[in-house]
Order: C-alpha cells, then structure tokens, then sequence
C-alpha cells in the first residue's frame, strides 16, 4: 500500500460510521472488522491486530483479532510471556511504535519474531472508553512506512471500534435486562392465576392461597413458578416429586 496520505472515499467512510452502530455482534467480530479496514485503508499499513483487554492493575487480554495468522502468531508470543509492545501500551495507556524493526533493541525476542515474518515497523494505539479497553497495531514491511503524524486513521478506526464494543456490552446488558424483566411478568401472572385457582378451591383468600403455593414448594423443593405453572395447566401435583427428591427443577 502507498504511504501517501489516506483518502477516505464515500464507501470507506460509510464502513467506518457502521463499526459503531449498535447491533446484537460479537466483540471478536467488531475487532476483526477493525483489523480488516485498518489493514486496507491505513497509510502504510500491510496487516493490523486488535485486542480488548479486562481493566485490571495487571494487563489480561480478552478477546483478540488479526488480519493476517503471522501476525496472530505475534500476538500469541506476547501474550504467552508477557511482555512486548502491546503490554508496554496498556500499561502506560499511550502509543508505542518503531520505525525499523532491525535497529530495534527493545523487546529482543519479539523484535526477532517479527524480522522472521517481514515486519520492519509497527505502531500500537490504545484507546480506554466506557469501562472497553482496546489496542489497534498496525504493521508495515517497509522501515518507516507508518508516519505517526498521518496515522488519524487508524486512531478513528480504534475509536470506532471501541465505541461499538462499549455499545454492543451496553445493548447486551440492556437486552438482559428486558428480558428478566419480561420473565418476572409471565411469572407473577403465572404465580396470580394459580393464586386464583386455588382460591376458588380452598374456598381461601389470596394471602392463604399464596401461603399454600410457598408450602408446596418447599416441602417438595420444586420452584414456586413451576407448581404455579402445573396448577394453570392443569395437571395438577401428583408428578411433583414428594420432598427428599429433586427433578431438576428445585433452587
């Protein structure tokens, strides 16, 4: 890819706008969409690596994404012991990056492995939004290929994408949310009409019929919504395991 300065046509500038909309889509998928447009778009860039890492004192990746296996396979080495560029990153949350990886003498043995599949420079951004942390390094096979002053690109791209590993956490936490509360509803209305039920044939108020629906369950360890439920249906409790047994459903 060129090393002039990155034009950001109508279509890429669309494909960059959706990385942050909120949709039902894995971390590792955003990450992987991340990779691949920073890989086609960002100047100097022949391949790029995204990981969102756990906010803790001591660096743990979570989920990762490459655009080319030799550069998952770098990503494994730092990982596996520990320490490299992308631990260097996260720990002091600012940008580390070399112009050419052969007068290079940090991180010898990363250096090494890089040589031996053809990197020659790299650039590591890091980005902490909303509880998301995420890094974005992309990787050049000529020394100097990625000017940091027109890497703007790639620092949108890691914005975006951590805007939309943030969106989708929040929408996953919202969606939850909904969906306990949605439960608790058709339970109480379960809980309600076996209420009734049992009201009409004890002859009892709602305070006793309740009462009796809590006795039920736990003398015989069974949830209370699941004896409601029998009752509602119909099939009444002579399937319900006598206590001292449990059919899976107890807790």
């Amino acid at each position: 890819m060129s090393t002039s300065d990155t034009v950001i046509t109508d279509e890429l500038a669309i494909e960059i706008a959706r990385l942050g909309m909120v949709r039902e889509s894995s971390d590792v998928a955003t990450l992987h969409r991340v990779t691949q447009l920073a890989s086609r778009a960002v100047a100097g860039c022949a391949g790029a690596t995204s990981l969102r890492w756990a906010l803790d004192e001591s660096p743990e990746p979570l989920v990762a994404a490459s655009s080319h296996p030799d550069l998952a396979e770098l990503v494994d080495l730092q990982l596996a012991r520990r320490e490299g560029p992308l631990f260097d990153a996260v720990r002091d949350r600012r940008p580390v990056g070399c112009d050419d990886t052969l007068a290079e003498t940090r991180w010898p043995g990363h250096v090494a492995a890089m040589l031996r599949r053809g990197v020659r420079c790299f650039i590591t951004t890091v980005l902490e939004y909303e509880q998301v942390l995420v890094t974005l390094t992309v990787y050049g096979v000529v020394p100097g290929a990625l000017d940091p002053s027109r890497q703007a690109l790639a620092s949108l791209l890691l914005a975006q994408g951590g805007a939309a590993v943030s969106n989708t956490r929040q929408f996953g936490d919202v969606h939850r949310t909904a969906v306990q509360l949605q439960q608790a509803v058709e339970a109480r209305a379960v809980v309600d009409q076996a209420k009734g039920i049992l009201m009409h044939a004890l002859g009892c108020d709602a305070e006793r019929a309740f009462a009796e629906l809590r006795r039920i369950s736990q003398t015989r360890h069974v949830k209370l919504t699941a004896i409601a439920q029998r009752i509602v249906s119909g099939q009444g409790l002579s399937e319900v395991p006598p206590p001292g047994r449990d059919d899976g459903q107890g807790g």
